[in-house]
């Protein structure tokens, strides 16, 4: 562990060096009693605790289970907070590393937050999960909302009072065009404008499955890396390091999946 992290640590050092960060993206408009009502009129979702847990999923409540997403959480809103950023891509170098599974635990995490509004939405579109890990069914995907068939309205849900879900039914036939298209950007923008939203997290799919995310990451703040202990390479943790940086900012990398001294604290993941 030590190891990848001097390592990890050593090359970002040298890549932060000259770099500025970057802050594109305007402000969502203030919220309002409309909002409020667009907010409660999301479908809420329907919360199986027996299958969230087989999922991985212990966020639900408050706990010392999930007390690694909460810290986690924390940490989040700090450097969102401190850099000016609300658009947050959730990506990680390969699949299976646990990217969606991270994004479920963080949405519960910020249920309990009452004083924020999230957005998680699914933009993984070649193998979306993130449904499959909630347990939820829904008509229709995200790329239906963005290319303007189906009103986000109709199709988010909701997760108690304060997180909203753009969830996906099925793969999307040519993501990359999609996510690079003016269409995509409009769509976004006005979810945001609608709901107003303090943050937004997307997960999108693994660097070295597809060119969607390097369309995709112009539009965002800044990147959380998920990598895989003893299966995600350090080197591949690297790369994908330098590919964000040069599209956006890196927030940090979460090491999950990891089993050494901390699993005793109930900790299942490292942040740095």
């Amino acid at each position: 562990m030590e190891r990848i992290q001097e390592a990890l640590a050593k090359a970002r050092a040298e890549r932060q060096r000259g770099s500025a960060t970057r802050t594109d993206h305007a402000a969502p408009a203030a919220p309002d009693g409309r909002v409020d009502e667009d907010w409660q009129a999301l479908a809420p979702i329907r919360r199986d605790v027996e299958l969230l847990k087989r999922n991985r999923v212990v966020a639900v409540e408050s706990g010392r289970e999930a007390a690694p997403y909460d810290l986690l959480r924390t940490k989040i809103m700090h450097q969102a907070q401190a850099n000016g950023w609300r658009r947050i891509a959730i990506v990680s170098p390969d699949p299976a590393a646990g990217k969606s599974t991270t994004l479920a635990n963080l949405a519960f995490s910020f249920e309990r937050q009452r004083d924020m509004r999230v957005m998680c939405i699914d933009l993984d579109l070649r193998r979306p999960n993130l449904h499959k890990v909630l347990g939820q069914t829904v008509e229709h995907s995200m790329a239906d909302v963005l290319e303007g068939r189906v009103r986000f309205a109709d199709h988010g849900m909701r997760l108690g009072e304060r997180v909203a879900l753009g969830l996906n039914a099925r793969p999307t036939s040519r993501p990359s065009e999609l996510l690079l298209s003016r269409a995509a950007r409009d769509g976004l923008d006005m979810i945001e404008r609608d709901y107003a939203p303090d943050l937004v997290f997307f997960d999108i799919s693994p660097l070295h499955v597809s060119d969607d995310n390097i369309a995709f990451l112009q539009n965002v703040d800044c990147a959380l890396i998920i990598a895989a202990a003893e299966s995600t390479a350090t080197s591949h943790i690297d790369h994908a390091e330098r590919q964000i940086a040069e599209l956006t900012n890196v927030m940090g990398i979460v090491l999950n999946k990891c089993r050494y001294a901390s699993e005793a604290e109930g900790y299942n993941y490292q942040y740095y």
